[in-house]
């Protein structure tokens, strides 16, 4: 993927003399069946002369580097070979996770996300070579070329040195060189992750963060499109207030994931199973008998879609059950339904134990006597959530004067009463509604919406750079084919002096092989369930 410092020229003999001109040559090209590749000689005088200029300073950067790269070397190698063993007992190790949150950013698949995913690939490669190239170029070792090429369907770069140069220097100068790149991409990682924190910062003067997450895009195919539109602001999700998007996946994935064991007890003559919905609403006794005649009239039909189904629940200890029906009882299941109208419903005081709950929430979620406490019922792999939401940028909103603050504070009764704020209940798949939707912590303090975006794709590039130099840096560190990982094991070997110089070839020789066949194997099980995520789910 990525070619070290001199790794083209590693196993051939260096040329006469370098280009005399590098105005009149300044690119070359070569096409075959699987590889492609462009040298551009253009950088040669530029690098080499910023390199010697501050030599002294680059050294001890890069003797910084030799000392990282190293233990990343032996840590990451470690891993591999630790979950490899794991998979023969059928264990999940968490390098191949890692690594494939590394390898897919995570954003969705769009024009703006896949030009953001390029750019920052394309950059976090050319930083990687720039460390090669001004390793060397401080080191006294002249540069032949940079190159760019695409092999089979993959692309990458290496910077081509002086190879009789290159040997000809001290063991750690050619650590320098060859860890240049891996530091190089731990330091990018670091400065975006730096930036990413202070980022509120910047972008203070023109942006509010913290009061909920701005709607940023919403596709018409996504099962929120009908409730929610670009620009708007959710507010919380089951009276949870949120103001970060990883707490509206980490919610939602709650959710998604809660499962029921189906426990059963017996309550005098009544059997009794747990649900997989504890959140529960303290209906009152007219709203149950109205539902009760409509279910006369429809008899078995399920409920009108403007209508969802209760049941009544029971709490027992720490869980919520409902009457079990058994097949063939037909009336009385028509008797143990009730078709309520989900916006009217969110209103009421809430029971039941599905709720997430503040440390400073004193309330019991205990009904009154002439209230039962229903519970959706909710087909399998299927959940529900109660989203409450404002509109600051709508026009009615606008010509109200209204402001976010002010909604947001808002209680359960005033939602949905003004243009800027409202409430509403989604059930369905929990997960593909989480991955639809593009939020944003940062919203514009004036209705500038031509802005509303910026926070976004900064957030979203600083995000595909970590992934991005991260990713690089890791793969580099492996003791692979012709990657950094193996020009660094090859040097670090030469200072064990009781191994002779065949000895020390055997051993890279088994490590190099060993590596990639564990590498190969990884990189295709988290290509594959890559393919799988995103082709099925």
């Amino acid at each position: 993927m990525i070619g070290g410092a001199g790794r083209g020229r590693r196993r051939a003999s260096a040329p006469a003399s370098l280009p005399t001109s590098t105005s009149a040559r300044r690119t070359e090209h070569s096409v075959s069946c699987w590889y492609c590749d462009c040298k551009i000689y253009g950088f040669n005088d530029t690098l080499f002369g910023l390199g010697s200029k501050y030599a002294r300073f680059m050294r001890g950067w890069f003797s910084i580097g030799v000392c990282f790269s190293l233990i990343a070397l032996v840590g990451i190698s470690l891993m591999l070979l630790w979950e490899s063993i794991g998979v023969f007992y059928f264990r999940s190790g968490c390098l191949s996770d890692w690594l494939k949150n590394l390898l897919t950013s995570g954003h969705s698949i769009s024009i703006m996300d896949t030009t953001i995913i390029i750019i920052s690939t394309i950059l976090s490669i050319a930083f990687h070579e720039f460390g090669h190239a001004i390793a060397a170029a401080s080191e006294g070792v002249e540069i032949e070329y940079v190159a760019i090429f695409v092999a089979v369907l993959f692309p990458g770069a290496f910077v081509a040195l002086n190879y009789d140069l290159l040997q000809n220097r001290p063991l750690f100068s050619m650590l320098r060189i060859y860890c240049a790149g891996i530091w190089h991409n731990v330091v990018l990682c670091a400065v975006c992750v730096l930036m990413t924190s202070l980022l509120p910062v910047l972008l203070y003067p023109l942006y509010v963060s913290g009061d909920g997450l701005m709607v940023s895009g919403i596709p018409r195919t996504s099962p929120l499109s009908e409730y929610l539109s670009a620009h708007d602001v959710i507010l919380s999700v089951d009276g949870m207030k949120i103001t970060r998007t990883d707490e509206w996946i980490k919610i939602l994935n709650q959710d998604a994931t809660a499962k029921s064991s189906d426990p059963e007890f017996l309550e005098g003559s009544q059997r009794y199973v747990a649900t997989s919905s504890g959140k529960g609403y303290c209906v009152p006794d007219p709203w149950m008998d109205a539902s009760k005649n409509l279910w006369q009239i429809r008899d078995k039909v399920p409920c009108p879609d403007e209508l969802i189904a209760f049941e009544k629940a029971i709490s027992n200890d720490s869980a919520i059950f409902t009457e079990k029906i058994g097949r063939g009882s037909g009336q009385k299941e028509v008797e143990g339904k009730y078709c309520l109208i989900a916006k009217d419903v969110v209103k009421l005081r809430k029971c039941g134990n599905g709720w997430q709950r503040t440390e400073d929430d004193g309330s019991s979620h205990a009904c009154f006597e002439d209230e039962y406490c229903l519970v959706p019922a909710l087909t399998p792999g299927f959940s529900w959530i109660e989203v409450s939401y404002a509109k600051p940028y709508s026009w009615g909103c606008l010509q109200r004067g209204g402001n976010l603050s002010s909604s947001s504070h808002a209680t359960d009764n005033d939602l949905g009463q003004s243009p800027c704020e409202g409430s509403f209940v989604y059930v369905g798949d929990l997960l593909s509604a989480a991955r639809s939707v593009r939020l944003s912590p940062y919203r514009p303090r004036w209705p500038l919406l031509f802005l509303a975006d910026v926070p976004c794709i900064l957030g979203n590039g600083l995000s595909s750079f970590i992934h991005a130099s991260a990713a690089l840096a890791v793969v580099n560190s492996l003791p692979v084919y012709y990657l950094d990982g193996e020009a660094i094991l090859e040097t670090s070997l030469s200072y064990i002096s009781w191994f002779s110089r065949r000895q020390r070839h055997k051993i890279l020789k088994v490590c190099r092989l060993v590596w990639t066949v564990l590498s190969v194997i990884t990189f295709s099980r988290i290509f594959y369930s890559t393919t799988l995520f995103y082709g099925f789910v």
